[in-house]
């Protein structure tokens, strides 16, 4: 679940970065990197595991996918973290810098 959740949302922010001029200014592309590198990650690890334990991997319990599910969501919400970090340091609108100095004057 963690590959299929993260490649989902790197499939869905790759669209929306390639789609819109409007997002590439609001660096989607770092959240891009983020979770295509997740998607990457989760497939190798299933490549190893495929080689391990055979086609058993593909019939995991219940228990196993819903902490999986959890897993590949807490990813999400982290990279969804990091990008508002960064948008709020690189300040590509100048909102904060706005701020910032309306509350000095």
């Amino acid at each position: 679940m963690c590959l299929i959740l993260t490649t989902i949302a790197a499939v869905l922010c790759t669209a929306v970065w390639y789609a819109s001029a409007t997002m590439r200014e609001m660096k989607i592309s770092v959240l891009c990197w983020l979770f295509w590198g997740a998607a990457i990650m989760w497939f190798v690890d299933l490549a190893f595991e495929y080689a391990e334990e055979g086609a058993a991997v593909f019939e995991p319990a219940l228990a196993d996918v819903l902490n999986d599910s959890l897993l590949g969501l807490s990813v999400i919400t982290l990279a969804l973290v990091i990008w508002s970090a960064v948008l709020l340091v690189s300040d590509p609108k100048g909102v904060v810098r706005s701020a910032i100095l309306k509350k000095k004057a």
